[in-house]
């Protein structure tokens, strides 16, 4: 059914979830596993209060810690699905909206299938934030597995 599944993770307990949903999955179908994490872009603010802070805190100390964190989020995943015996690769990117990274790394690796948690966000944060899941669910074209 599924031969090349995405599993993104933000490295949370939740995320947890769907990475061990997700290495299953993989191992039970015989799938690839490709291990994904997608961080938003350097937060640029037009509040001035706040230059100090943002002279201290350049660009690119923010990529380097974002890319250092991804590395240690997707090698933790690499090892459980080689502990599994399932084939993982893992990719990572900066991104002004993390669900288009997903939705683009699904479709650059020839994914059938994304997996990923859902974190609950309910009624007018729910409304207002949204959340990365529910932005992948409805600008994708994948079927998406989600783990709650």
């Amino acid at each position: 059914m599924f031969k090349h599944i995405l599993v993104a993770t933000d490295g949370y307990k939740l995320s947890d979830k769907a990475v061990a949903a997700a290495i299953g999955l993989a191992g039970a179908l015989g799938a690839k596993l490709t291990a994904f994490h997608a961080t938003e872009d350097y937060p640029i603010t037009p509040f001035p209060e706040y230059a100090m802070l943002a002279d201290s805190f350049t660009p690119e100390a923010w990529k380097a810690g974002e890319e250092k964190r991804a590395r240690r989020i997707l090698q933790g995943v690499e090892a459980k699905a080689k502990k599994a015996g399932v084939t993982c690769d893992s990719k990572f990117a900066l991104a002004a909206h993390p669900y288009e990274a997903i939705i683009e790394a699904a479709k650059k690796s020839r994914c059938d299938l994304i997996v990923m948690a859902s974190h609950g966000r309910r009624g007018v944060q729910g409304l207002v934030l949204g959340s990365e899941t529910n932005k992948t669910l409805t600008h994708g074209k994948l079927p998406v597995l989600v783990v709650r």
